[in-house]
């Protein structure tokens, strides 16, 4: 099984990346399924969300992409989740506040800040690259 580990990591890391490109995508542009013409701090998430999903699906830049989005995350969590329901049990319930996404999120990105891109990525080809060029 430990043989299929990197190319099941870089399946996860591109479909993890690519839905959170998406929501970013929705709130600058519309698309998918619409929230153009957002403003502030939704406006600040979504280029989060867009250019960090589109690093972290290729491995590029994997760490600090990975660092920026489960802040992003985290942030979001308590601001809009946490921070807008009346009840103590709702505050601590993820499945009652409605945060459950942005909470796994965080908590991949997170992972992923210490796991690093995996071997199949750009970041490790880059890496190979430079190990392999000699001196000038």
């Amino acid at each position: 099984m430990s043989r299929f580990a990197d190319p099941v990591y870089c399946v996860v890391r591109l479909i993890v990346g690519l839905a959170y490109a998406c929501h970013g995508g929705q709130k600058l542009f519309g698309y998918p399924g619409g929230g153009h013409g957002m403003s502030g701090l939704a406006f600040l998430a979504g280029i989060i969300e867009l250019v960090c999903g589109f690093l972290i699906a290729f491995g590029l830049f994997t760490r600090v992409a990975a660092f920026l989005a489960s802040g992003e995350m985290a942030v979001a969590y308590f601001i809009f989740y946490v921070g807008t329901v009346p009840t103590l049990e709702a505050k601590f319930f993820p499945i009652m506040n409605g945060g459950e996404l942005a909470l796994v999120n965080c908590w991949i990105f997170f992972f992923i800040i210490f796991y690093g891109p995996g071997r199949w990525s750009i970041d490790a080809v880059l890496r190979k690259g430079r190990s392999n060029a000699g001196p000038a």
